[in-house]
């Protein structure tokens, strides 16, 4: 199950690799394919994508709404309007205060699926 999700990162042939010798992106993918090796049923995610490039980024996210689909809830504190969508809810906090709840409408195709 490691190696399925190391590839499907791209990082597979870094798995021997201490932490120090990975760059942050490379670090940061790996701690998510920890976190969701066996499909956990609760995955508190915050700023997940940070040091990732976009395309990485909408690979996670993707791997987030696949998870969901499958039963895992998911709650992803992030910065990025566009990881938001990804999920069935926003809240919208500011100063310590609730300043949006927001249901998205999944759909089955692009963002907001989730």
């Amino acid at each position: 199950m490691v190696a399925d999700i190391l590839d499907r990162f791209q990082i597979v042939a870094k798995k021997d690799l201490f932490p120090n010798q990975l760059s942050g992106g490379q670090q940061q993918l790996v701690g998510i394919a920890r976190a969701v090796v066996h499909a956990p049923a609760l995955l508190l995610a915050d700023e997940p994508t940070g040091n990732l490039h976009s395309t990485q980024a909408r690979e996670i996210m993707e791997l987030f709404r696949e998870l969901n689909r499958q039963g895992t809830t998911i709650v992803q504190v992030t910065h990025s309007e566009e990881n938001a969508r990804y999920g069935t809810r926003i809240l919208e906090l500011r100063d310590g205060w609730l300043t949006r709840d927001e249901s998205l409408a999944p759909s089955s195709t692009g963002v907001g699926a989730q």
